[in-house]
């Protein structure tokens, strides 16, 4: 396998290699994570379950005496140190475990490869629908305020994407960019009448930042906020000044 020839060529580091045999089922090795984390108690049925997603979350729970997972299908073809990683992190959660390292770190950099985080990419654009309100809202338009900004700062360059307000008026994420669906997303908490244009105007700068400084990955870490990004989130007329009104505003909301 792929991961094998990888770990003789060293392109992975023997810590990061896992014990798991190659020709174990999931639910082989799921018996096998459980009997080292719970060694006393009496094995139960573990059902593992591939179930077709736009995501790539994973969930666990105990019922009667049956454990059952249920795992996102990008990664029904993941190799055994893989699943035996994700094992070890369910089964943790599940019995309130301290998550070893080497098993966080594994499952990550895994995820983080570029043929891994594109296939997800490619599952969310064909199987996710983006269900969000129109860019018409009560009080704002969002097309208009896009074409706005994007002459005013970006030279009227930027691809216009889909966008729309959220279906609920969140408070701690007032915007975020999807790269699957290529669309911006405001919270409808800023369409009030006494939300100041100001931060309408900053949070779409914002969310049009993630188009020109995409997230960068290197091994585990995913850094979404990005060195260029900080500096021309900065370039933002009275940014210092836009950060305390925003504040201020949503402890009135």
């Amino acid at each position: 396998m792929q991961v094998e020839r990888e770990y003789r060529n060293g392109a992975i580091p023997a810590s990061n290699v896992a014990i798991s045999l190659f020709f174990e089922t999931p639910e082989q090795i799921y018996s096998r994570v459980f009997q080292e984390i719970r060694p006393k108690d009496q094995l139960p049925l573990i059902q593992v379950q591939y179930y077709r997603s736009v995501s790539i979350n994973s969930s666990i729970r105990k019922v009667d005496q049956k454990i059952l997972v249920k795992i996102a299908d990008i990664l029904q073809d993941a190799p055994s140190p893989i699943t035996e990683a994700l094992a070890h992190i369910l089964l943790s959660k599940l019995f309130r475990k301290r998550i070893g390292q080497d098993y966080q770190l594994r499952y990550r950099q895994w995820m983080n490869r570029p043929e891994i985080r594109e296939k997800v990419h490619e599952l969310r654009k064909s199987r996710g629908r983006k269900i969000i309100h129109p860019s018409q809202g009560e009080h704002y338009n969002l097309e208009d305020l896009f074409d706005e900004i994007n002459l005013k700062f970006f030279q009227g360059k930027l691809k216009k994407p889909l966008l729309g307000w959220s279906r609920t008026a969140a408070r701690t994420r007032l915007g975020h960019f999807d790269p699957s669906h290529y669309a911006i997303v405001i919270s409808r908490i800023m369409d009030h009448p006494d939300t100041p244009r100001i931060l309408l105007e900053y949070i779409m700068y914002h969310e049009m930042l993630h188009i020109v400084h995409p997230v960068e990955v290197s091994g585990k870490r995913k850094k979404i906020h990005t060195r260029n990004f900080r500096v021309a989130e900065k370039l933002f007329p009275e940014f210092q000044e836009t950060q305390k009104l925003l504040k201020g505003f949503l402890c009135t909301r």
